[in-house]
């Protein structure tokens, strides 16, 4: 469909909805001096104007000249679009009950108070508080959560650890996506109190970037700090093979996925396209498994099981990276029952929800049963990382941004 004819039903529902929050605005004002009614009015249609228009125009911005512009337009959309669905849905059950009413007044009999359909002024005002509340919520998630790292530690035990590698602390960050990110003081924050866990093992498990290579420049050298004795492992997620994009070439789409293995190297990070390293101490032995993106539905299916494990020892400890934890059901688990331990991210836990103690609850958990922090089957277990960054809506409310401290025990 023309763009154009796309922005004309756009407008048409935005301006219907519009039409329907300023009936809750006039009648929750409707005792304000003149001037104050007048003044909020022509407040509320400039603003929503203003905002719709930096809709219309958002892709016409240069992502460089103009990305904070860009980030403020689609952020201040989002956050009072929401705020105005809430609105709307509060007046969509007053209009529920009006309609009722109305049937009512139809019948034989009835009093005068049945065939009062006016629009209720609790409902009204009811509603505009509804409608504030996502609108603050959202938006003390972009200023306060985006960027407030919580260190998660877990300690997992294991029969098949090797007694070489028994108290080990290993890191885990995932979901970076630079492409996002409008703070780089707050994120080489997060990187600092990474460091001061001083962890022996450092694992990234994917998502770099949003769609191209060179939103991660700005941050190369910020994430190179993440280091560790025993050395930093990577592997790629779904929004680092530039498929969300559109290309030149596939000449091009190649090579920006070059780009992006070239950052990891840049950064000292060992990447593993499916493949594996050997981490020794003795004469004992541990395989880091690093899968490229595998997720079920609609996701990329670029991990080869079979290639990474090519020449891994069986009875080796081993643990795998990646970057979709719905690959755990759907291959780990039924095919490879001696994968000790594997490292995912991916879900975010959508950036909303709530976590208190151990009661956790997420959207994301009517889409992935697995997606957040520890989960155990048999002798096999799964970390799921909440993520480092945001993709969309710049903010988290309740899932915060994770660093992850996990000590592996030999029983």
């Amino acid at each position: 469909m023309n763009r154009i004819y796309i922005l004309i039903i756009a407008a048409i529902v935005y301006g219907l909805l519009d039409f329907y929050v300023y009936q809750a605005i006039k009648i929750s004002i409707s005792d304000f001096h003149e001037s104050w009614r007048k003044g909020i009015v022509v407040g509320y249609i400039s603003v929503s104007f203003l905002l719709f228009m930096g809709f219309a125009f958002y892709t016409k911005l240069d992502p460089k000249a103009f990305e904070n512009l860009r980030l403020f337009l689609a952020t201040a959309f989002f956050v009072t679009l929401v705020g105005k669905l809430f609105v709307a849905l509060f007046l969509f059950i007053d209009d529920f009950r009006r309609f009722f009413t109305y049937l009512v007044s139809l019948l034989p009999a009835k009093s005068e108070a049945e065939i009062d359909g006016s629009r209720s002024e609790f409902m009204a005002k009811a509603s505009l508080v509804a409608g504030v509340l996502p609108i603050a919520a959202l938006s003390f998630g972009v200023i306060s959560g985006a960027h407030d790292y919580r260190v998660r530690k877990r300690t997992i035990s294991f029969k098949s650890l090797p007694k070489a590698f028994d108290g080990i602390r290993i890191a885990q960050i995932s979901d970076i996506h630079t492409g996002s990110f409008f703070s780089r003081t707050a994120v080489k924050g997060g990187v600092d109190m990474l460091m001061a866990e001083k962890p022996d093992m450092a694992f990234f498990t994917g998502d770099l970037v949003n769609n191209q290579s060179d939103e991660a420049k700005p941050y190369l050298d910020i994430f190179k700090k993440v280091q560790a004795p025993l050395g930093v492992y990577s592997t790629m997620g779904n929004h680092d093979y530039g498929d969300y994009k559109s290309w030149a070439s596939p000449q091009a789409k190649q090579k920006d996925i070059q780009n992006i293995h070239d950052m990891h190297r840049y950064m000292g990070w060992n990447i593993l396209l499916n493949e594996h390293r050997i981490i020794k101490e003795g004469a004992e032995q541990m395989a880091i498994l690093g899968l490229e993106n595998w997720g079920n539905g609609r996701f990329s299916k670029y991990g080869d099981m079979s290639k990474t494990l090519e020449g891994v020892e069986a009875g080796q400890f081993k643990l795998l990276l990646s970057h979709d934890p719905s690959h755990w059901d759907a291959q780990v688990r039924p095919n490879y029952g001696d994968i000790d331990l594997t490292l995912a991210g991916h879900t975010h836990g959508m950036q909303f929800g709530i976590e208190f103690g151990e009661f956790r609850w997420s959207p994301s958990q009517y889409v992935y049963p697995r997606w957040a922090d520890l989960y155990k089957e048999d002798d096999q277990y799964l970390y799921v990382n909440r993520g480092y960054g945001y993709l969309g809506y710049p903010g988290r409310v309740g899932i915060l941004p994770e660093i992850t401290i996990l000590e592996l025990r030999s029983v």
